[in-house]
């Protein structure tokens, strides 16, 4: 990325960019073959204005009638502006659901509090839950800590207010993909050393001791509290995993083991899990570049190597969790 700031940003804050791990080499190479320039800082505004930034509408976010869309403007962290929050919850609910804290991607720079929810709708329709998606200040405008910053003030409005908005406080998630995902175990941490909410979160870290940090977020002081050493997710897949379960002498959990045994029995096992655990059938098809039918052939053999269902939000939720833990364990061994 070009190192000049545009016009608002602090020359001061920008540097030289951090270096890649070497084994990113390959897919960095691919990357550059499909662009056309390095992106720059002054290119940013119009990727922001372009149609691959389109928002989804109110209907698009109702789902045919199946959620309640509002947006609220709460206040943001201490001194700086209010923020908004966009609060999707399952139509007709009459007691109180768990809730999905939403924090987008784009690499801390583009998207809003709708980026990212079309997919995540699927599974809170699925699973009966509220969504609630925080808009940030994004960067380069907006350095850190801002957008965690925002992030975690969402997370404190959210929890603070849920009796009114249909959540129980002892079930709120936080969850985020690529940049989202980064956020999340930020503002985890923040809940942590500031003694704010105490939530799991869905994204899991790259190292082995980081991962055993995030798996002890758990429901502490509610009568849910499953203990220090547990996280639960028994509305997201039924999963329970062991803060212990990552390091050098632990056994992997079952989940794993089963990956193991499911990617050792074909060639072509690695990448259908990999692709089916993050992507509709349909979408999974395209991009492995095979006929949907003969994806769904070695998607019914890899659910019989596996020993579940991996088709549906719950167990892609699952898998997705597994390969996470199945990673660092390669990693832990190598």
């Amino acid at each position: 990325m070009d190192a000049t700031p545009p016009s608002g940003v602090r020359a001061d804050r920008t540097g030289p960019p951090p270096p890649f791990d070497p084994e990113l080499a390959a897919a960095l190479g691919v990357i550059g073959e499909h662009m056309d320039a390095l992106l720059s800082l002054d290119d940013i505004p119009a990727i922001r204005g372009s149609e691959i930034m389109a928002r989804l509408s109110d209907e698009d976010l109702r789902q045919e009638g199946a959620f309640e869309v509002e947006e609220r403007t709460v206040a943001g962290p201490s001194g700086e502006p209010d923020i908004s929050l966009l609060i999707c919850r399952p139509a007709g609910a009459g007691t109180a659901l768990p809730a999905l804290y939403h924090i987008h991607g784009g690499g801390m720079i583009l998207g809003d509090n709708r980026s990212g929810l079309a997919s995540l709708l699927d599974w809170a329709r699925e699973l009966n839950l509220v969504v609630v998606s925080v808009e940030y200040r994004p960067a380069p405008e907006h350095p850190h800590p801002a957008p965690v910053e925002d992030a975690y003030a969402g997370l404190l409005w959210t929890s603070e207010h849920a009796g009114e908005l249909g959540i129980d406080p002892g079930r709120i998630i936080v969850a985020g993909g690529s940049a989202g995902g980064g956020l999340a175990a930020a503002v985890a941490l923040l809940a942590r050393d500031r003694g704010g909410p105490a939530v799991p979160v869905l994204e899991l870290p790259a190292s082995a001791a980081a991962a055993r940090t995030a798996l002890r977020f758990t429901a502490e002081g509610t009568d849910r509290d499953p203990g220090p050493r547990t996280v639960y997710a028994d509305k997201l897949g039924g999963l329970a995993l062991p803060a212990g379960s990552v390091g050098p002498d632990t056994e992997p959990i079952p989940d794993v083991r089963a990956l193991d045994r499911a990617i050792a029995a074909a060639p072509w096992a690695a990448g259908t899990i990999h692709t089916v655990a993050y992507a509709t059938s349909l979408r999974a098809a395209a991009e492995l570049n095979m006929h949907h039918s003969t994806l769904q052939d070695r998607l019914a053999q890899a659910e019989h190597w596996l020993g579940r269902p991996v088709h549906d939000p719950r167990g892609r939720l699952r898998l997705q969790l597994a390969l996470a833990l199945w990673r660092l364990h390669r990693n832990l061994h190598r």
